[in-house]
């Protein structure tokens, strides 16, 4: 089987009726893979033919992702007596039980390979699996301990008809005298003489052949050519004359041969002209009680298709091993982990990282982690992917609704402030800073209290498209009549003389132009904003882990912003305004009022972006919609609050002449 014979320049007219070497590695790599054994050493005798096989199986066994931990050359006619402490076999006796590495492959002469046997199983009470290639044969009886629980590629046995009773029959001993079977006979009684009757089974099986049927496929192959060949040739004794003639057609009629053996087997070549690839996997087990050697399994390559089979329950191993023997570098890294290569040292020999979050390892020994789509997420075993959890600021959480509690309550106490204003619109303390100016701060401010609804529950299309812009133009219009309150305040006291031009733009036209004015803007932002990059509903995956936020996007953050600075604009505009207005003669104070009340609102806002940048998820919803109500709450608490207290408790300031007596008094 050796690869040698591949070379058909070479040995153009060889055909071989073993199957290539090439099929025997592949079976030894199908052997590794079926016992997850990645980390294996080899043993190899120095003779050429041995070295040729182990670099070819190396090259193999690493081309199937697994390694070679060491390659060791045993050199010949090596004796037990040889290996000694300090010389160069110790080393390697040495190197050998000291490795993680429990399967060792050899590969070459047996009697050498099996002193290192020996010197293993004795010397250092190894407990290593032993992996045997098809041209291994116990001669030595001397270490035939050393085979326990050990594996070989064997090649196939086979049934010849008639050869046992043949041998151990009367036909063997006729013809003892003859040169062929002498050191047959030999080799009989030496065995007889090491051997007891139990153990001679397991060196000369003569119920089963497996070398002696290569010599019997042959002769019969040959046979059948020549047979072929008689019959479309004719006459062989005429051909026989032209002897490069007759070994060319012969050659030919080999390649086309295919026929059935008296005992059953297909007989032909492949292309390459060995016979197709067929191993048995021979099991041994021999101990002071029993010695014995069974098939365990088979490979078979049919139509270029490798077929492997082998039955684990059958399989002894060495009494040493407590179940199915591991060699590996490192231990395998389990679902959930991925592999890292050891800087420097083999693919085999790694260590092993859990996989990050959002990515799972389901199957051992993964290089690396798989992504879980968009919609799932990697469990705590970081095996498996799961669903992720769709969260949004709904009415069913607990945070939600005390939200919808609180804008309802304050909802209800505007519309009761807008009640008593509308009861008392004719009453000095309403009329005395525009009364419709207040009816639209109050209907703004509880559309504002109302804005909430449109911020919790599933965002649709619809609610993310309305919520900015709701909020944003209810907001500039509740902003834009507290800035035209102030402007009131500080043109009723500079304004003094009648028919003037001041006096005449302070009428109602003023009052009602201005905030539709202001308002207006917000509205051009809103239409721009819209029409170019609307607000959509979107679900976001990077925010928290293990879930999908649902949220709006607001689409345009330039047109986002501009529609917020607008209304920060007005509001910090008002709050100047109020400022410098403050200590005027006004007798209910509405400058003050409106001065603390935009202190309020725009110290609300500011620590609302705060807040905001350091929430996440539905919690941000949340922060909007709590800085929406704190705030309308705080315009709500300080310009109307005063003013109620005057109607409902204090009446009797509530009067026009008290107005003006107040207001002489303060301007003196």
């Amino acid at each position: 089987m050796d690869s040698i014979f591949n070379d058909k320049l070479r040995f153009p007219s060889l055909y071989r009726t073993v199957p290539d070497g090439r099929d025997q590695y592949k079976a030894i790599v199908l052997l590794l893979k079926h016992f997850g054994w990645s980390w294996v050493g080899i043993v190899v005798g120095e003779d050429e033919g041995s070295q040729r096989a182990a670099m070819e199986l190396n090259s193999v066994i690493t081309q199937n992702g697994m390694c070679v931990a060491y390659q060791i050359i045993v050199k010949k006619a090596l004796k037990y007596s040889d290996i000694k402490p300090g010389n160069v076999h110790n080393k390697l006796i040495y190197k050998i039980t000291h490795t993680s590495c429990d399967v060792i492959i050899f590969i070459g002469i047996s009697d050498d390979l099996q002193v290192v046997q020996n010197k293993i199983m004795k010397e250092y009470n190894g407990k290593k699996v032993f992996v045997l290639l098809a041209s291994f044969a116990m001669w030595n009886t001397e270490y035939a301990q050393t085979l326990m629980g050990s594996l070989q590629i064997s090649l196939p046995r086979r049934n010849i008809p008639g050869l046992k009773d043949y041998l151990l029959g009367a036909g063997l001993y006729k013809h003892l005298n003859s040169s062929i079977l002498s050191d047959i006979s030999v080799y009989l009684q030496v065995n007889d003489a090491n051997f007891a009757s139990n153990v001679s089974p397991y060196v000369y099986d003569v119920s089963n052949f497996r070398y002696t049927f290569s010599i019997y496929s042959a002769v019969y192959a040959v046979a059948n050519a020549l047979h072929d060949l008689s019959l479309i040739e004719g006459n062989l004794k005429s051909l026989s004359k032209n002897r490069s003639q007759m070994l060319l057609k012969v050659s030919r009629y080999l390649q086309k041969v295919h026929f059935t053996a008296p005992g059953g087997e297909m007989i032909y070549f492949t292309d390459n002209r060995h016979m197709p690839g067929r191993f048995d996997v021979m099991n041994h087990f021999i101990s002071k009680t029993e010695k014995q050697i069974r098939q365990v399994g088979n490979f078979n390559v049919v139509d270029g298709h490798e077929q492997f089979k082998i039955n684990d329950s059958a399989i002894r191993w060495d009494p040493g091993f407590t179940g199915t023997p591991q060699s590996v570098c490192t231990p395998r890294c389990l679902p959930g982990y991925r592999k890292v290569l050891w800087e420097g040292q083999q693919r085999c020999c790694y260590y092993c990282v859990p996989c990050p979050e959002g990515e799972i390892s389901n199957e051992t020994d993964m290089e690396s982690c798989l992504k879980c789509s968009e919609d799932q997420w990697s469990n705590e075993r970081r095996d498996t992917c799961i669903p992720r959890t769709i969260d949004f600021l709904s009415y069913e959480d607990s945070l939600g609704l005390y939200l919808v509690v609180i804008a309802v309550v304050f909802c209800l106490l505007t519309a009761v402030i807008l009640g008593i204003f509308i009861k008392y619109k004719d009453t000095a303390i309403v009329k005395a800073n525009n009364q419709n100016l207040s009816f639209i701060l109050l209907l703004s401010l509880m559309l504002s209290f109302l804005c909430p609804f449109l911020f919790i529950g599933c965002p649709t299309r619809m609610s993310c498209l309305l919520r900015q812009v709701a909020f944003g133009n209810i907001f500039t219009i509740a902003v834009s009549s507290i800035l035209v309150k102030t402007i009131t305040v500080v043109s009723a006291f500079k304004a003094t003389k009648p028919n003037t031009s001041m006096r005449r733009w302070l009428g109602k036209h003023f009052s009602a132009c201005l905030p539709i004015t202001f308002s207006s803007i917000e509205v051009f932002i809103c239409v721009i904003w819209l029409s170019l990059s609307p607000p959509f509903p979107y679900q976001d995956t990077e925010i928290e882990i293990g879930k999908i936020i649902l949220q709006c996007d607001e689409g345009s953050v330039i047109g986002f912003y501009i529609s917020l600075g607008y209304m920060g604009f007005l509001a910090v505009l008002s709050f100047v305004v109020a400022f410098l207005a403050r200590k005027l003669p006004d007798t209910f104070n509405e400058a003050q009022y409106i001065t603390f009340s935009m202190l309020v609102f725009c110290s609300v806002w500011i620590a609302f972006i705060m807040a905001y940048l350091s929430t996440k998820g539905k919690y941000m919803v949340a922060v909007v919609v709590f800085t929406i109500e704190v705030s309308s709450a705080g315009l709500l608490g300080c310009i109307f609050f005063p003013k109620c207290y005057i109607i409902l408790l204090r009446p009797e300031l509530n009067v026009k002449g008290n107005l003006i007596v107040q207001i002489k008094r303060n301007i003196i």
